[in-house]
């Protein structure tokens, strides 16, 4: 694994969980007419405190995008997963919750579950699929999903909407890290041009500002341990399948690597489930009145 890799990618998990941890700050304080519209984004831009989280939020994707452009998604989306441990340090420093056993072991078994997939999986390069076919099936069925689930979460409304918004999202950025890998790949091959003419770039756009209206809409409605988890475990489970099904991505496929591969993707999602259930994650918003203001701060 290349130290660079490594580096951009851990940066792009550090400024990742440091955004979340400040939109989410914000909002929860928005008005529920907002859930899952354009007029969210309008509202909470106001707002120095989430533009703040956006800003290092899109500093994490920037260096997870320089990070896919040197290595493979699945090698890079496991590392970003461990955004989660930096948004944990921040809210403990806002909560002042100590660690305790809940937290030693999802710490515990994200970075063991990590280690153990890249490990036993020597994530590797290949040669890409040239078949359309499986691109947009595969492509398709995520982006199936996450509509599932957003139809569902508008159902819910404030039941288990935060958790399938998450999970929406979390395929949806899953999916644009796969295409930001494409995107720069045609910028290699031929600059500015190849890059514009191709439908990659457009549809990662298209894929984040719709991402980020899921992920807002689930932060505005509950405390950041019921979305962030979802969120967390759904981004690279998606971009795994999305690098191996075509991008080209390689793994070790032997019985032994293939068992120590579920394991680590199995510590993985444990280990952000008790990181994001931790009492140290911010609390949502009282949502018994029916709308709030937003004040900047």
């Amino acid at each position: 694994m290349s130290v660079l890799v490594l580096t951009l990618a851990v940066s792009a998990a550090c400024c990742l969980g440091f955004g979340f941890v400040l939109q989410q700050n914000a909002a929860r304080q928005a008005p529920l007419s907002d859930f899952l519209s354009p007029r969210l984004l309008l509202d909470l831009v106001k707002v120095p405190r989430w533009l703040g989280g956006i800003g290092l939020m899109v500093a994490g994707m920037v260096l997870g995008a320089i990070a896919l452009g040197q290595g493979e998604v699945s090698l890079v989306e496991p590392l970003l997963a461990t955004n989660l441990l930096f948004a944990l340090a921040l809210s403990r420093r806002q909560t002042k919750q100590p660690l305790g056993r809940q937290g030693w072991a999802g710490l515990a078994l994200l970075a063991g579950g990590v280690t153990a997939f890249i490990v036993a999986g020597e994530p590797r390069g290949g040669t890409a699929v040239s078949d359309p076919f499986r691109h947009w099936l595969i492509i398709g069925v995520m982006i199936g999903l996450a509509l599932l689930l957003t139809t569902y979460a508008k159902r819910s409304r404030l039941s288990a909407a935060p958790v399938l918004l998450a999970l929406a999202a979390g395929l949806l950025y899953g999916v644009q890290d796969a295409l930001t890998r494409v995107s720069g790949q045609r910028f290699s091959a031929g600059g500015l041009a190849e890059l514009l003419t191709g439908w990659q770039p457009y549809a990662v756009l298209a894929l984040g500002v719709t991402g980020l209206i899921l992920v807002q809409s689930a932060f505005e409605t509950a405390p950041l341990r019921m979305s962030l988890p979802a969120l967390t475990a759904a981004q690279p489970l998606a971009g795994i399948v999305c690098g191996v099904g075509f991008l080209g991505d390689r793994l070790r496929t032997d019985t032994a690597a293939l068992t120590w591969e579920a394991v680590g993707l199995a510590a993985v999602v444990t280990g952000i489930v008790l990181l994001g259930m931790h009492p140290a994650m911010p609390c949502g918003a009282d949502r018994s009145e029916p709308t709030r203001n937003l004040q900047p701060s």
